[in-house]
């Protein structure tokens, strides 16, 4: 494999989604052993909304599973270790390119939504997610060992209270301010330039009514107008869990997480994510499954059909990633 086609495979990778589009991740490849090696990037953790770098880890492992995607799609099979070294907790996964094997025919299959899949900040229709697709996005994430669960009734409201509750606080809460005043990129110069954060044109219309889950992320700073507008009071919400809650664990859950946003977008739904009930432990804990009262929540989307958002800015391949002998 030359070099050309490895910068192709990072930049499929890089397409996933992070937290407030921090791209935290770096990749080095090595000829000799056919390997890639992702890591964490720290320095692009929030230092406020995601303190132990929770976020971080399903942003990276939404980037493995893009990367496992790639190299299934360029025919080779990805022979993947989670956490190999133990004393580097930077050092999040290896990819071993290896021969093709019978399972990655259905990776590959996902690989033109790599580029499709941006999140979307606009309102949905109410028209209702089929059940057998609601079926298929939870099969997608128990395949990554996640589980995926549509809240209805009173679960749902109950999630509904919980993310305002969230987006309540973080409206006069410093460290939430802080995080988003660094990763938001507002005004036509910073957006147009930026290589990472939320530019202001993919904010979104302020909500207008509504009961979706929608994070201002203009936090009451000036910005252009793009107008306000009604959203879904019946918002279509999915939980993404994992049954314990370390570092391994959000690893599964960003592959899961990516392995659901992608088959979501080949099946033309709209998705976004909500992560403001998760920055607060004292709201993240009863997002979980009531009936149960196990598992651990790591993400929540919003599923349904309308825009599709807009394209955000990447990072250049050539700083995040390093070829070597």
């Amino acid at each position: 494999m030359d070099d050309a086609r490895v910068a192709e495979l990072v930049r499929d990778a890089a397409a996933a989604p992070s937290m407030h589009n921090a791209q935290p991740w770096r990749f080095r490849y090595t000829r000799g052993d056919r390997t890639f090696r992702l890591y964490a990037d720290f320095e692009r953790r929030m230092p406020h909304a995601d303190p132990d770098a929770r976020a971080l880890h399903l942003g990276c492992g939404a980037a493995l599973f893009n990367l496992r995607v790639a190299v299934a799609h360029a025919g080779h099979h990805p022979d993947v270790a989670l956490l190999p070294a133990p004393d580097d907790a930077a050092l999040l996964a290896t990819v071993r390119l290896t021969a093709p094997s019978a399972g990655d025919a259905a990776l590959a299959l996902l690989h033109p939504a790599i580029h499709r899949r941006h999140t979307s900040r606009y309102p949905f229709s109410e028209t209702p997610v089929p059940e057998r697709l609601k079926a298929a996005l939870a099969y997608a994430a128990a395949q990554e060992g996640a589980a995926l669960a549509f809240p209805e009734s009173w679960h749902l409201r109950w999630i509904q209270e919980l993310t305002e509750e969230a987006e309540a606080r973080n409206l006069t809460d410093r460290g939430s301010e802080e995080d988003l005043a660094h990763w938001t990129r507002i005004g036509i110069a910073a957006a147009d330039t930026a290589t990472d954060g939320v530019p202001d044109y993919a904010f979104g219309p302020r909500k207008l009514g509504g009961r979706a889950p929608v994070r201002d992320f203009a936090g009451g700073r000036p910005t252009s107008d793009f107008g306000a507008t009604p959203f879904e009071n019946d918002p279509h919400l999915a939980l993404l869990s994992t049954a314990e809650d370390h570092p391994a664990d959000w690893l599964r859950a960003g592959q899961a997480l990516e392995r659901v946003l992608l088959l979501a977008t080949q099946e033309d739904l709209a998705t976004a994510l909500s992560t403001q009930a998760l920055e607060w432990p004292d709201l993240r804990w009863p997002l979980r499954d009531p009936s149960t009262g196990t598992g651990r929540v790591q993400m929540m989307l919003r599923l349904g059909y309308g825009p599709k958002g807009p394209r955000v800015a990447r990072r250049r391949v050539e700083n995040v990633l390093a070829i070597e002998d």
